[in-house]
């Protein structure tokens, strides 16, 4: 009895084992080995996206109103690159501008999305909405996120792309660094966020479209990839 008890005990730790080497081997085989920007190819955001195109141009006074709440040691850590700028354009009304460039989009460095950003500077999110920008009939998926700060209303639209993909919210988020992860493929990504200092939410969100329209049409399709993705088909 005790020999036998014995026996199934070895052959059970035997089992467990092999059964933890399997799946050591099956986390190190699909573990991501492959940067997606090696292949792609660097950029400079300074460089690509124009100080003026149609009828927006930088306003320089402005840059400093855009809110960036991370610290500048995790800005470093996160970001390959980020890019800040105001445009004024018609009547005067002025377009805050945010981008933030990752090369490695793995769980540790994602990008950071406003929703999380803004309440750590002190903002309350009124509302928070999935919704769309259509560009030359393409439809864009955005989030639409309202924030107030004492009497500043800021309506804020953002997308993320990861790799090819626009996400918005970290399930979405999530979603498509899993699928990276399957193909062995570590992704790059970027932030696009846009925002006004407006209380009417919905002729701002109007005047961001505007603007998101005017930007990527004056771009050359492959840095409006970089911006919307499907940078393979554009290159």
């Amino acid at each position: 009895m005790t020999i036998a008890r014995t026996r199934r005990g070895l052959k059970n730790a035997i089992l467990a084992a092999l059964l933890m080497l399997a799946m050591v081997a099956l986390s190190a085989a699909i573990t991501p080995r492959t940067r997606q920007v090696d292949q792609m190819g660097q950029m400079d955001l300074a460089e690509i996206i124009p100080a003026r195109f149609g009828e927006w141009r930088v306003d320089p006074s402005r840059v400093a109103s855009v809110v960036n709440p991370q610290q500048d040691q995790l800005i470093n850590r996160i970001y390959s690159q980020t890019l800040a700028r105001t445009y004024v354009g018609p009547e005067g009304r002025r377009i805050m501008l945010s981008l933030a460039y990752g090369e490695d989009q793995s769980r540790d460095n994602q990008i950071h999305k406003p929703e999380v950003c803004y309440p750590a500077q002190g903002f309350l999110v009124v509302e928070r909405r999935k919704d769309e920008i259509v560009f030359e009939a393409r439809p864009l998926p955005v989030m639409r996120v309202l924030t107030q700060l004492g009497s500043r209303v800021e309506p804020v639209t953002y997308w993320i792309r990861l790799g090819d993909e626009l996400v918005r919210g970290a399930v979405e988020q999530n979603l498509a660094r899993i699928g990276y992860g399957i193909q062995g493929t570590i992704p790059d990504g970027i932030l696009f966020r846009v925002s006004e200092i407006n209380a009417d939410n919905e002729s701002s969100y109007r005047l961001q479209d505007d603007f998101v329209n005017a930007l990527l049409l004056a771009l050359e399709p492959r840095y409006r990839a970089v911006l919307i993705g499907d940078r393979a088909k554009l290159d």
